[in-house]
């Protein structure tokens, strides 16, 4: 006979709210991410040797 109880170790329900990780994990975030990184990186460059 099939066993149709839940077992303890079910997964949590679907509709949680995921944490700051999960949304640092997406790709077009992160890029964005990098491009202003780059552009503060570029400006403290030019202000510290060319200026």
């Amino acid at each position: 006979m099939l066993d149709t109880t839940q077992s303890e170790a079910a997964p949590p329900p679907k509709d949680e709210p995921r944490g700051c990780l999960f949304a640092l994990s997406q790709p077009p975030l992160m890029i964005f991410l990098a491009v202003i990184g780059c552009l503060i990186l570029m400006a403290a460059l030019h202000d510290l040797l060319l200026l």
